[in-house]
């Protein structure tokens, strides 16, 4: 009886190691997932610090543009501003142009009328001379200034030579006569002096 009672003994022993071998085989089986997904942790924790120098001087890279992009447009703004304050001081200082050139028209009238009664001594004509030097006096305030021409060296800035003569009172290239008067405002040739050149 006891023989018989050793076998199923046996039996169940050989059945319990069989049971825990799956088991082990499991734990082992785990154990080297385990070991794969560290090792996979550990490449990705890796993975960074290895693109880090790579991103990062991409990051730089797009600063040093920005910064560019933005001490140009600093530049641009500067231009632009500088521009605009010249362009109002040019209004400012020329606004009445059009009214001065019209006036130079009355003042080249004016003066030929002088000229034409410069035999007569009445009181008329001193009161006219008197009304032409507060007219000129008033534009000489407002920046209009008469161009020199007559015995001066020929310059296309400021005459329009329209004939050249023979003249031994004048050096060559020197204006020898003037025919209308020129005219400049806060240093603006308005219009040029039409002038003689001397040969």
């Amino acid at each position: 009886m006891s023989e018989e009672k050793n076998i199923p003994i046996e039996d169940e022993v050989i059945e319990e190691i069989k049971e825990e071998e799956p088991e082990a085989e499991e734990t082992a089986e785990g154990n080297a997932e385990e070991a794969e997904t560290a090792e996979e942790v550990k490449e990705t924790e890796e993975t960074p610090s290895e693109e880090a120098p790579e991103e990062k001087g991409e990051a730089d890279k797009k600063l040093e543009e920005l910064n560019a992009k933005y001490m140009r447009l600093m530049a641009d703004f500067q231009n632009q501003k500088k521009r605009f304050e010249k362009e109002r001081a040019d209004i400012y200082q020329f606004a009445n142009e059009d009214l001065v050139k019209g006036l130079l028209e009355v003042i080249d009238n004016f003066e030929r009328a002088l000229e034409a009664s410069k035999d007569d001594d009445s009181k008329f004509k001193e009161g006219m001379e008197m009304i032409f030097k507060q007219l000129m006096g008033a534009l000489e305030k407002a920046g209009v200034s008469e161009i020199k021409a007559l015995g001066e060296e020929f310059d296309p800035n400021f005459h329009n030579a329209v004939m050249m003569e023979e003249t031994d009172e004048f050096e060559s290239n020197k204006v020898s006569g003037v025919m209308q008067k020129g005219y400049t405002l806060n240093s603006r040739v308005i219009r040029p002096s039409m002038v003689k050149v001397a040969q």
